[in-house]
């Protein structure tokens, strides 16, 4: 059961106002019960204005709840001139009042001396202790530093934070309240930072050997250390919630470091790979534009090139830094020795894209390699890419999976296990990214990188060159190492703003250039985008529902598309099918004097297949959505978001998100394999995760999706031949959706049509004999007929991840 008990996850001295405090929580599944809040300063009860917040950033900063977190509760009360001895909050109900923070006196004092501020990550780059973080101050703060107690020199770096100034609404848009702070490692134990403003500071202290090792700064001890304070402040049973809940996300499967050990390239098959001579192999042109880069980073990048199995290749660097920063005289240590090494110093910098495009000036290769300056290449990655063009010579495009490596090169995370080729997907973000290599007549074909894109210059080149290509092969194999922090999630996206401005431009010059209607916009994180398509069209749809009785299900259903739906030229279709309730044939009676309803009467036993066959025969409409009665719309623009991508040429199903009745997820699309034979991908999670690399909130082609809520136009049902009738209950939906595939169109599943699904209220479950061997025989005959697909895989489903759950976790 779910406690509605108000979570406090801050308490502070407001910024401007003398003797007002500012508290900052939420209630789970967003106050169902309409509690409301109130405040005790030493035991008498304080007038407190409440305001709430609903936006995707309250979201995502609690998404590590693993709860239903939509509206932020911000409360402010003033503080009496007496001494303060308590503070008490509650979330009340009637008489009812639930403690949810208690602070005495002492910590009440603490509170009011306490700096807001900070110190979100340390970690070693070269030869400095580099320490991130914030101050509600802003760059008024001052900062001190020791090492074992003595003072040391330091540079300070001050930059903006809207996600600290969305948190703190004294604060002014414009100021500065986040800092980098760059120590020189000149040896020590134990590093002392403390920040100060006015009469507030703040005293962080770090053991430098730990951060000489890489590792992070939240250690078990400090867990129990926290959960002992929170437990003092707000009682066991809070505390033991708590971490119930920063626990319930964490999975139990084998980390990244585990699964390289079992399956990472060990140096046996790289020395096989080095022995294995491919005829007529092709030469990589690899690119990259140099710009004021770190002598260790351009160093360990130069040495991975040079550590290739596959060796026909060139290494083209075009220098931006300018004559005074030059980086000649590096690249020469290598050049002399290997003429494989080419080197240009630009007249000025011509930004990445301008840069980029100089270096590939400079290619002679059949292949180009796109490689940032800092990052690393997997000695396996040439050598896998001219394998793949061996086996499947016609290829034009090739990209590979990536992971993250610390700043000194020896930490290896976050691995990004990808789909094969998805459109959708890329027009939802840049999943491509990196390594990504293509035939010289793809350059020829789409152009070079242009400079009104920067920041987003990479996704508008790899759009441009997927238009142009015949055959887009993806390894599945981490073939790049993409250096960054290891706690980089606290870096601010908000910085680049520009370049997810420039990222809508680009998927939208993608639109224009193909010939698709369509305005975009920002998703729902940095990144991510969502396409709106203009289509001028609005073509009947016919929404067929079996039903047999369940009839405030039914009534539940259509209503909540009649009351919602924004899309509003539809027809409803009810396929009776052996009810024997009176109230069922009375609510027929009812809704058939709509206009816009039909009411079918099928007389054999259920068949989920021939049910809807009969349907869709009858239908009006050009485009068909297969629904169930145990369905119920949630969002508005439901319909109309699935029938803008089902109105593309190439489209021939859109599925939608579906949720049980709890707000855990049902249905985001189905992976062909999960279980032995297909599956939901990411049940049982809440609806505002993520999922991986955010694929549950993500527009991308699939290979299926569930005819719980599909849609499809109404030819290419025709074309395929509808449902086959052969699966009466199971697996009628996938191998519907296979055959579009198989066909030739896609099958794509869009997230932002949101449907709750009760879940099979209109049969039986499997508990006779005669539906266990019926349930059988259907397995057989998909695996008989996709045995195929099921051998090689999902294509929208990396080979690494595990099969045996739905998370799309990393394979045992």
């Amino acid at each position: 059961m779910i406690n509605y008990d108000f979570v406090t996850e801050s308490m502070r001295m407001h910024l401007t106002k003398q003797n007002r405090m500012v508290f900052r929580g939420f209630f789970p599944e967003d106050n169902p019960e309409g509690r409301t809040i109130k405040v005790y300063v030493n035991k008498k009860e304080i007038p407190v204005e409440i305001t709430i917040e609903k936006s995707v950033d309250v979201r995502r900063r609690y998404l590590h709840y693993q709860m239903n977190v939509g509206e932020e509760v911000t409360g402010e009360f003033g503080i009496p001139e007496e001494p303060v001895t308590e503070i008490r909050v509650y979330s009340c109900k009637g008489s009812e009042e639930a403690l949810s923070f208690r602070a005495d006196g002492k910590l009440y004092q603490s509170i009011c001396s306490q700096l807001e501020s900070n110190l979100e990550m340390e970690r070693l780059e070269e030869d400095k202790i580099v320490l991130t973080g914030w101050s509600a101050a802003g760059d008024t703060t001052k900062c001190e530093v020791f090492i074992d107690k003595k003072s040391v020199p330091f540079e300070v770096q001050w930059k903006y934070r809207k996600d600290v100034v969305d948190v703190f609404g004294e604060l002014s848009d414009s100021i500065n309240c986040g800092y980098e702070i760059f120590v020189p490692d000149q040896g020590g134990k134990r590093l002392v930072l403390i920040l100060k403003a006015a009469d507030k500071q703040k005293r962080f202290e770090i053991l430098l050997e730990k951060v000489r090792q890489g590792e992070e700064k939240q250690t078990g001890s400090g867990y129990v250390r926290k959960a002992i304070a929170y437990w003092k402040h707000y009682g066991f049973r809070k505390m033991v919630r708590k971490v119930f809940y920063k626990l319930k996300g964490k999975k139990d499967t084998m980390n990244y470091e585990e699964f390289l050990k079992k399956y990472g390239v060990d140096e046996n098959e790289l020395e096989r790979q080095r022995q294995d001579v491919i005829e007529g192999g092709p030469l990589f042109s690899i690119v990259v534009p140099l710009y004021c880069t770190k002598e260790k980073f351009l160093r360990e990048m130069i040495e991975s090139v040079q550590a290739q199995t596959y060796t026909n290749w060139e290494l083209c660097l075009a220098d931006g830094s300018g004559k005074e920063k030059s980086l000649k005289e590096t690249v020469d240590i290598y050049a002399k020795e290997d003429k494989r090494i080419k080197y240009i110093l630009l007249e000025s910098n011509e930004g990445i894209a301008g840069n980029t495009n100089e270096a590939l000036k400079m290619a002679n290769g059949d292949f180009i390699v796109l490689t940032d300056h800092d990052d690393l290449l997997s000695p396996e990655a040439l050598y896998q890419c001219a394998k793949a063009i061996q086996k499947e010579p016609q290829t034009d495009i090739i990209y590979s999976d990536e992971d993250k490596v610390d700043m000194n090169g020896r930490h290896y995370f976050e691995p990004h296990f990808k789909s094969d080729f998805n459109i959708d997907l890329l027009c939802t973000m840049n999943y491509i990214c990196h390594l990504f290599v293509f035939h010289k007549t793809i350059l020829e074909k789409a152009g070079f990188f242009q400079s009104e894109y920067d920041g987003a210059q990479d996704h508008d080149f790899i759009l441009r060159c997927t238009e142009a290509a015949e055959h887009i092969a993806h390894i599945p194999r981490v073939l790049y190492h993409w250096r960054c922090h290891s706690q980089s999630t606290s870096e601010n996206p908000e910085s680049k703003l520009y370049a997810f401005t420039n990222g809508c431009k680009a998927v939208k010059a993608h639109y224009d250039r193909i010939g698709i209607p369509a305005e975009v916009e920002r998703g729902p994180f940095y990144g991510m985008y969502h396409t709106r398509y203009q289509w001028k069209e609005e073509p009947l749809l016919s929404i067929i529902i079996p039903n047999k009785d369940h009839v405030a299900d039914l009534r539940k259903c259509m209503d909540s598309i009649e009351e919602k739906s924004t899309y509003r030229n539809f027809e409803f279709i009810i396929v009776e099918n052996n009810s024997t309730e009176e109230e069922t044939f009375a609510y027929y009676k009812e809704i058939e004097t709509r206009d816009n309803v039909t009411v079918l009467y099928y007389k054999g036993d259920f068949n989920y297949s021939k049910i809807n066959n009969f349907g869709v025969a009858q239908a009006k409409g050009e485009y068909i959505l297969l629904l169930n009665n145990d369905t119920e719309m949630i969002e508005p623009d439901s319909i109309k978001e699935m029938l803008d991508v089902c109105m593309r040429p190439d489209v021939g199903i859109a599925g939608a998100k579906l949720l049980y009745e709890d707000n855990t997820i049902q249905h985001a699309g189905v992976i062909v394999g999960f279980g032995g034979i297909a599956g939901h991908a990411f049940i049982g999670q809440d609806k505002e995760d993520n999922g991986y690399f955010s694929r549950s909130i993500s527009v991308q082609d699939l290979s299926a999706v569930t005819a719980a809520c599909l849609m499809v136009r109404k030819s290419v049902y025709e074309e395929v031949g509808g449902l086959d009738e052969e699966y009466k209950v199971a697996f009628n939906d996938i191998d519907f959706c296979l055959k579009v595939r198989k066909a030739g169109y896609l099958v794509v599943y869009n997230p932002y049509a949101q449907f709750y699904h009760y879940e099979s209220k209109s049969r039986g479950l499997e508990d006779s004999a005669d539906k266990v061997a019926r349930f059988q025989r259907e397995i057989a005959l998909f695996g008989e007929r996709w045995g195929d697909i099921l051998e090689k895989g999902d294509p929208y489903y990396n080979p690494n991840l595990t099969l045996d759950k739905a998370d799309f976790s990393l394979k045992e």
